[in-house]
């Protein structure tokens, strides 16, 4: 019987990773990292260092960009589409949760 213990990292806006681990943690190509870039969907921490690093939240946005391609055999330009429509999807469902809570507080209070 073997036992095997690894350690957890907390993926948050604290901790930064270079552009090859979000290309080896995901599975991405180097230039499907350098589109989601580009166009806005990961972003680095301070984009005028060189060379760029990014938040290690960026990992699960990286991976779902790859399980988007390979799940739906996405070419690029559908993968850059599909991953800002789920970001403005998760901004929009944030901005709901935030008036349903202020909604909830003024019923409270008056």
């Amino acid at each position: 019987m073997t036992n095997t213990t690894t350690g957890l990292v907390m993926l948050d806006d604290q901790a930064l990773c270079s552009a090859q681990h979000l290309i080896d943690s995901s599975g991405l190509l180097s230039v499907e990292l350098d589109a989601l870039i580009d166009c806005g969907v990961i972003a680095p921490a301070n984009p005028a260092t060189q060379p760029q690093a990014f938040y290690l939240h960026s990992i699960v946005t990286a991976t779902t960009a790859r399980r988007l391609r390979d799940d739906f055999e996405l070419d690029l330009h559908g993968l850059l589409l599909a991953l800002t429509l789920l970001q403005r999807l998760g901004e929009t469902e944030a901005a709901l949760s935030e008036v349903r809570a202020q909604l909830g507080q003024q019923s409270t209070s008056g």
